[in-house]
C-alpha cells in the first residue's frame, strides 16, 4: 500500500468527526459551487460533487436544497479559499484551507493560533511545495474488481486504488479529478463521495509531549468555522 492509504487510515477517524462542523463545511462547499457553476447539478460537476458529499455525512436533502436556494441568491454574500502555511512546533509543517467571506477575520483568527500555540505562520509557498495536492474518489465496490479499476483508471491519471469498509478509494493527483468524475459518470458508476487532500511527502515522528503540544494548534484550527482542513507533516497513528 502507498502513502495515500496510510494517510487516510491515519484521518479516518478525525475527518468530519463533528457532524455539525462537516455540515458547515459542505454548506460554504454548495455556495461555491452555485456561485462558479449554477444551481443544477446536471450543468455543474462541481456541484454534483459536493451533494455527494453531503450523502455521506447523512446531510438532510432539504437542508442541501436550502443551500443551493441561498446561494442563487445574488445578495448572498460569496467564500474566498485561502490556503494559509506555517509550521506548529518542532518543526511540523501546517497547511490550513479556509472559506472565508471576511479575510481580514480569518487572517487575524489563524495568526493568533499560531502565535498562541508556540508555531509560526509562514509566507505563501513556505511549505505548500511539501505536500501533495490530491484528488480521490470514494465509490460503490459492488460489482467491481478494485485491480481491474485501476488498471483501467491509471490512464486517467489513477495513481493508487485500494478498499476499505465503505467501498473503493482511487486517488489521483490533484489535475485529475475532472477526468475521473467524467469517466466514473460515464460508466454509471456510482460515486459515494469524492475530495481534495495534500498529503505530506515526508513525516516527522514525535514524542507523546511533543504530539500534545501540536495537537493544541490543531485542534484550535480545526475548530474555527473560516477553516475547511488542515494538513500537517507530523507523524500519526
Amino acid at each position: 500500500m502507498g502513502r495515500a492509504f496510510e494517510f487516510r487510515k491515519a484521518r479516518k477517524m478525525k475527518r468530519w468527526s463533528a457532524m455539525s462542523k462537516a455540515f458547515t463545511r459542505i454548506g460554504k462547499d454548495i455556495v461555491m459551487a452555485v456561485k462558479e457553476g449554477g444551481p443544477d447539478p446536471e450543468n455543474n460537476s462541481r456541484l454534483r460533487a459536493v451533494i455527494q458529499n453531503a450523502k455521506a455525512v447523512n446531510m438532510p436533502k432539504d437542508n442541501v436544497e436550502r443551500a443551493i436556494k441561498r446561494a442563487s441568491d445574488k445578495s448572498q454574500g460569496d467564500y474566498k479559499e485561502v490556503l494559509f502555511e506555517g509550521y506548529a512546533p518542532h518543526g511540523i509543517a501546517v497547511l490550513v484551507e479556509t472559506a472565508t467571506d471576511n479575510n481580514t477575520r480569518t487572517v487575524a483568527n489563524v495568526r493568533s493560533y499560531f502565535n498562541k500555540c508556540n508555531g509560526n505562520l509562514g509566507t505563501s509557498g513556505s511549505v505548500v511545495f511539501m505536500f501533495d495536492h490530491t484528488c480521490n474518489f470514494r465509490i460503490n465496490a459492488e460489482g467491481l474488481d478494485p485491480e481491474e479499476i485501476e488498471l483501467e483508471f491509471i490512464d486517467f491519471g489513477a495513481e493508487e486504488v485500494f478498499v476499505d469498509d465503505d467501498g473503493i478509494l482511487i486517488y489521483a493527483p490533484f489535475e485529475s479529478f475532472g477526468a475521473i468524475q467524467s469517466e466514473l459518470e460515464k460508466r454509471g458508476i456510482e460515486i459515494l463521495s469524492s475530495g481534495f487532500e495534500r498529503i505530506p511527502q515526508t513525516t516527522k515522528q514525535l514524542s507523546a509531549e511533543q504530539v500534545i503540544e501540536v495537537e493544541k494548534l490543531l485542534e484550535k484550527l480545526e475548530e474555527d468555522d473560516d477553516v475547511q482542513n488542515v494538513y500537517h507533516s507530523m507523524q500519526e497513528g
